[in-house]
Formats: structure tokens, C-alpha cells, sequence
């Protein structure tokens, strides 16, 4: 993870918010010592003065009314009424404090993981939710819950340890220190899909056995007692400590690699403990609360800010303890607001990771948005060579047989296997009952699997040309959490809408979100990575609001709506696969006609402007094409992860670079593996079923890794 940069100060790295930190630039003056002493304690007294008046309101807050009087009589032991007495202090006991005391140790586990990850990485962005840490802690969580093993508190942790410790490595090791912002973001990302993918596919086939996880899998401080948060506890506190004893080997590493090796520091021994101790912090908060959402983003973030005034918090022995108070008041506000706005019943059911979440997200946008610079780091798509017209042909030719006999084996297997004798007689209106009855079902299936994974690949293709990223792909402009909202929207409040209510929704969500991003990220004619770090934030927003919707209707009976979050091809009829086949029907002649200019614009930021090309508006016809083929293909089937990825990265490894080859072989590409996914989840384990989009995220995860560990190479 070690990469050799050139000696500077600290005070000389740029930061994406513009604000002092250590990987920031520095306060504009520089006070006296007196007098930042003085504004140190007066900040620390502040916030732990507003740290106390949360908590007595946190304690308060609940089913039961427990008032500051009532707080002073059962601490003081003054009691009036005896039994009232009892049963408020076994309230408070049992529920209220345990929850107050999940509150502070997520909060300042999540806030000193964020500061050090942020640190040893030298990006902003980095926190346990973008480097897939929380990701990967709650699949090893899910994983061992879903084969029935129950584990004491510690085993708890140690086994969400390994996992998140797992995935932090996949990040950072096949990503480059001090790379910029956007590349470890879409690294993150990409793989929390993947990881968030078999999380989804165990909670769904072993549903039983993981009742009531996917709330808390949006991070919950709904404790039952001290046992796990009594047993954690020192573990975090040894980490944090940890943490606080490299202190001083950050703020050296920020000097650079050189810099430290120079007085002794080993900049990769160094990035690995710290690394390791941010994980363990990180895995405790997970099996305390679940994955809380983007604390370790929020809280480094609101210090930074805070050091433009305090000098002093650049220095990594204040910064660290800095962001794990803030983290603490990031999450009991969240949970205190959250209670404040749903009522106590409905707060005690909602997860508080969704809020914090939200403010995150929001933070997210706001970052990208107020950034003046945010380079680009992630290269160009235009690195494959040059292919000669006869291994396109032939890849064509070759691609399109695979993909008929992936049709032709997805019409005749599945849980009732037929013959092409029988499909044949279908055709010509001579099959029996049975047979009849399961290709009018199974045929529409292949269709729409057909139909959406070209759609996909196509607005994948576009997607990676607009932001000259081999690794970006549609559900990074948000379009398809967007769509989610809408969909699931419609099925918790009309649980027996038609197909066209949900589609219609899915549309609408999906164009809302677009509008969001663009206009967003217009201030700077569409800058491609602020549009990626906009689109983030409202795919993080997005997301966090499908759970609220779920957690809040039936938070245990969310397999509907997690269903068709996973993508799925149940059901589907031909008329219901018109949106994808008109939206697809558009697009294509409009990128065929567009295809000099996705060449260029795929090419550099000066190119395009030099021939005369318009990139704002070019970009926002390009990208307005990519979400109406998203769209369209998430209205017919759900969503559906990876495809919009894999597909056209694959096709330009094999036809090269220009887009009226990449187009066609990424459409078929795409449909291939929708196709093939699609019939293994319904083949594997008839007669029941395994969404298609959970399995396209579990192909495509090995071939994202391999993906990054070649780009990182070349670059």
C-alpha cells in the first residue's frame, strides 16, 4: 500500500472541501499559541457540554416519558413511588442506557476509523463505507447468522473484523495512495455492491434464519442490555488508544513516503497498523449496531472545518480524539433527531444509520459541489489498442452465437426442462397445455433479461465515455436508486399495484434523481468527476431512503421489495417490456450518429473542445441517453448491479476503443450475462429463485478486482 511521493509539508495537500486537516491546506493565520490554546479548550468544553445535554435528552426519549426529574430521583435514589420507580429505572436500565452507550461507541469508533483511513490514504473521501469495510463486516455477520451459528459477543467481532479487514485490503491494496478522490470512491463503492449483492442473496434464501437483519443492516442502536457493548468495548478502546500512538507517525507520513523514510518512519508498516486498528474500530461498531452509514466521513469532515479556525486540530493527536467526539455527536443527533421526528415507537423501529446516512450523503454532495478542483485521477477510457476490423467481425460474429445459445439453453432449462421439439411446436401452435403454459411464462423471462442487459451495458458504455472512467458504470448518477425509490414507494404503499403503476414510478424516480445530479453538477458544465461524487451522494441518499420505506411499512417482511431491489425477471410479460425495447429503439440511432463525438470526448478534456465540440451540452445528451436506457431496464426487471460495468470494459478489451464497435459487442455482451444469470438463478435451486441481479454482482465482483489490480498496474 506504500507509494513513493515527492516531500511536502502537509500544510500544501489541497483538500476537496477546501479546508484545513491533516491532508488539508492550512487556516489562512496563524494565532498566537495562548490563544489557540484557549480556542482549543473552549471548542472541547463546547462540545462536551453538548455532548452531556444530548445524552440527558437521549436517555429521555422513548415509549416511556422519563424526565430530568425523574433522571435526578433515580440517581439520587429519592424515590416517591416505589414501584413507578422500578419499572422506569428497568426502562432506563435495560434499554435507554445500553442504547446511549451503543450511541457513544459507535460514534467515536467510526469517527477515529474515518481520521486514520483518511489519513494513510491521503483522501477525503475515505472512510470504513467507502473503502467497503462496513460492507464486508456485515456480510461476514450475515453470513454466519444465515447457516443458523449464533457467536458470543467477541467471536461476533472477530468474525466482522476479518471480514471488513478483507475488503479494506481489496481497496487500498489495489488502489494507490494519494490517487484522488474518485478512484477510491468507485473502488469502494463497486465492491460494497458486490458485497452488499450476497448479503442480499443470503438474506433472501435463508430468510428465516436472518429475520430482522436487513434493519439492522441500515445500523441500529436498539440494544437489549450491556453484555455485547461490555465485552467490546475494551477492544475499541484498545484500538483507539492504538490510534492515538501513531499519532505522531501520520503527521510525519504526511511529509511523504520519502519524507518518512528519511527519519526513520516505515511508511507501510505504518499504513498497515493503522489500517488494521481503523478496521477492528470499525468491525466493533458493526456488531454492536449494524453498518451506521458515513459517520466516518461526516465527523473528519466537520474537524476539518473547524481547523481553519484551530490550527491545532491538524495535528493527528487531536485530530483523531477531534473526529471520535464528533462522530459521537453526529450519531446521538442522529438518533435523537430521528425519535424527535418519527415519534418514540416508530424511532425505537427505524434504524439510525439511515439518517446518518442521509447526512452523509449530503455531505458528500456538498463537498463535490463547493470543490473547485477535483483533478482526474482515474485515467482515460480510450487505453485499450487499436483492433483491425476482422477481430471485431469475428468478436461480433463469435459473441452473438454465445449469445443465442445462452437463449436457446435459458428457453429450454429452468424447473421444468423442455426440448427445442417443444419449442418448436409452441411456435407453431401445436404444444400441449404444459408445455404452453411454461413458454408463455418463460419466454417473456429470457426477453427481458435479453432487452435489459443490453440496455445496461449500452448506458455503461456512455457512462465510462462521458466520465473517461474504466470504472464507473450507471448507478453511480444515482438514476437507479432513484428508480428504487420510486418503485418501492409504490409497492409498500399499494402492495397490489400493476406492473405499469411500479414501472411508471421507477421512470418518475429515476428522472427526479437525474434532474438532481445534472443540475447539481451543471456549475462546472458537468465536470466528470463532480458528477461522479454528486451521483454518489444520491445513490448513498437514495438507498438510505428504500430502507426507511421498507423498515417503516414491514421492516420483517421486506422480501417483496428486496426482490426487486436484487432485479428480478418473474412474471414479466411482452407488453411489459416495452419501456426497454422503445428506450432502446431511441437510443441506438442517436449513438450511432453521436459516435465521433463519444470517441472524443472519451479521450480528454481538450480534444473535444479544439474540434469544435460543446462538452456541457454534449455531455448532458450522452448522459440524458445512458438514463433513459437505465431506466427503462430498471422499470422492466429491478435492479440489476455490475452489468453497465463489466459489459463494455469487456468489449474494449476486445475491439478497442472506438464506440461504433464498442456499442454493438457491449450490447451483447450485456445480454449475455443477463441471460446466463438469469437462467442459473431459476435453475440452481427450483423451483425456487435467486434474483438475476444478485447473481450478475456475484460474477462481476472477480472480474471488478481483476479490473483494478490491471488498471493500477498500467497506471
Amino acid at each position: 500500500m506504500s507509494t513513493r511521493t515527492t516531500p511536502a509539508p502537509p500544510a500544501t495537500v489541497k483538500t476537496v472541501a477546501g479546508a484545513a486537516g491533516p491532508t488539508g491546506a492550512p487556516p489562512p493565520a496563524a494565532p498566537g499559541r495562548p490563544a489557540r490554546r484557549g480556542r482549543m479548550f473552549l471548542l472541547a468544553l463546547a462540545a462536551l457540554l453538548a455532548l452531556a445535554a444530548l445524552a440527558v435528552v437521549h436517555v429521555g426519549q422513548g415509549t416511556a416519558a422519563v424526565d430530568l426529574h425523574t433522571l435526578w430521583r433515580l440517581l439520587t435514589g429519592a424515590a416517591a413511588d416505589r414501584s413507578a420507580d422500578e419499572q422506569t429505572a428497568a426502562v432506563v436500565l435495560d434499554s435507554r442506557l445500553p442504547r446511549l452507550a451503543a450511541g457513544l461507541l459507535v460514534g467515536c469508533a467510526l469517527g477515529a476509523a474515518g481520521a486514520a483511513l483518511q489519513s494513510v490514504s491521503r483522501n477525503m473521501l475515505a472512510s470504513p463505507d467507502t473503502l467497503a469495510v462496513n460492507a464486508g463486516a456485515y456480510l461476514a455477520v450475515v453470513a454466519v447468522a444465515a447457516f443458523g451459528i449464533t457467536l458470543p459477543a467477541l467471536p461476533a467481532g472477530g468474525t466482522a473484523f476479518l471480514g471488513g479487514l478483507l475488503a479494506a485490503g481489496v481497496v487500498l491494496g489495489l488502489s494507490r495512495a494519494g490517487a484522488g478522490p474518485i478512484r477510491l470512491v468507485l473502488a469502494g463503492s463497486a465492491l460494497t455492491l458486490a458485497l452488499s449483492g450476497l448479503s442480499g442473496m443470503l438474506l433472501l434464501l435463508r430468510s428465516q434464519q436472518t429475520t430482522g437483519l436487513f434493519a439492522w443492516g441500515n445500523g441500529s442502536l436498539a440494544q437489549i442490555g450491556m453484555e455485547s457493548i461490555d465485552r467490546l468495548t475494551p477492544v475499541a478502546l484498545l484500538a483507539f488508544v492504538g490510534l492515538l500512538l501513531m499519532g505522531r507517525k501520520l503527521d510525519i507520513l504526511a511529509l511523504g513516503d520519502d519524507g518518512a523514510a528519511v527519519v526513520g518512519v516505515s511508511p507501510r508498516l505504518t499504513r498497515s497498523i493503522v489500517v488494521v486498528l481503523a478496521v477492528l474500530l470499525a468491525a466493533m461498531s458493526v456488531t454492536v449496531a449494524g453498518p451506521v452509514g458515513f459517520v466516518g466521513l461526516c465527523a473528519p469532515a466537520v474537524v476539518r472545518l473547524l481547523s481553519t479556525w484551530i490550527p491545532g486540530l491538524v495535528r493527528h493527536h487531536a485530530f483523531i480524539p477531534a473526529s471520535a467526539l464528533a462522530g459521537v455527536l453526529v450519531v446521538l443527533g442522529a438518533d435523537v433527531a430521528l425519535r424527535a421526528l418519527f415519534g418514540a415507537q416508530a424511532g425505537a423501529e427505524v434504524p439510525t444509520g439511515i439518517v446518518t446516512t442521509c447526512l452523509g450523503a449530503l455531505v458528500l454532495v456538498i463537498l463535490a459541489h463547493r470543490s473547485r478542483d477535483l483533478g482526474s485521477d482515474s485515467g482515460s477510457t480510450a487505453f485499450a489498442r487499436l483492433r483491425s476490423r476482422r477481430a471485431f467481425v469475428l468478436t461480433l460474429v463469435a459473441t452473438a452465437v454465445g449469445l443465442l445459445g445462452a437463449v436457446v439453453a435459458a428457453t429450454l432449462f429452468g424447473d421444468a426442462t423442455l426440448l427445442l421439439g417443444d419449442v418448436a411446436n409452441w411456435l407453431g401452435g401445436r404444444s400441449g397445455q404444459f408445455v404452453t403454459y411454461v413458454l408463455d411464462t418463460r419466454v417473456p423471462r429470457v426477453a427481458a433479461a435479453l432487452l435489459a442487459g443490453a440496455a445496461l451495458a449500452v448506458a455503461g458504455a456512455v457512462v465510462q465515455a462521458v466520465s473517461r472512467n474504466p470504472l464507473a458504470e450507471p448507478g453511480i448518477l444515482g438514476v437507479v436508486s432513484g428508480a428504487g425509490v420510486g418503485a418501492v414507494t409504490v409497492l409498500t404503499v399499494v402492495p397490489l399495484a400493476s406492473f405499469w403503476l411500479i414501472s411508471g414510478s421507477a421512470l418518475a424516480g429515476a428522472g427526479a434523481a437525474a434532474a438532481l445530479v445534472f443540475g447539481l453538477a451543471a456549475r462546472r458544465g458537468l465536470e466528470q468527476n463532480r458528477l461522479v461524487l454528486i451521483g454518489m451522494g444520491v445513490h448513498a441518499g437514495a438507498g438510505a431512503f428504500v430502507s426507511l420505506l421498507i423498515v417503516l411499512t414491514d421492516p420483517y417482511n421486506a422480501t417483496k421489495a428486496l426482490a426487486w431491489l436484487g432485479g428480478s425477471t418473474y412474471g414479466r410479460t411482452f407488453p411489459e417490456l416495452l419501456p426497454v425495447l422503445v428506450a432502446l429503439a431511441a437510443a441506438l440511432p442517436v449513438l450511432a450518429v453521436m459516435r465521433r463525438d463519444l470517441d472524443l470526448i472519451g479521450l480528454d478534456g481538450d480534444t473535444p473542445r479544439l474540434l469544435g465540440i460543446r462538452l456541457g451540452t454534449t455531455r448532458l445528451t450522452l448522459l440524458t441517453i445512458a438514463v433513459v436506457l437505465t431506466a427503462g431496464a430498471v422499470a422492466a426487471v429491478g435492479v440489476i448491479g455490475f452489468v453497465g460495468l463489466v459489459a463494455p470494459h469487456a468489449a474494449r478489451a476486445l475491439v478497442g476503443r472506438r464506440h461504433v464497435r464498442v456499442v454493438p459487442v457491449s450490447a451483447l455482451l450485456g445480454a449475455l450475462l443477463v441471460v446466463v444469470s438469469d437462467t442459473v438463478g431459476r435453475t440452481v435451486i427450483a423451483p425456487a429463485q435467486i434474483p438475476v441481479g444478485l447473481l450478475t454482482a456475484v460474477i462481476g465482483a472477480p472480474y471488478f478486482i481483476w479490473l483494478l489490480w490491471r488498471s493500477r498496474r498500467e497506471g
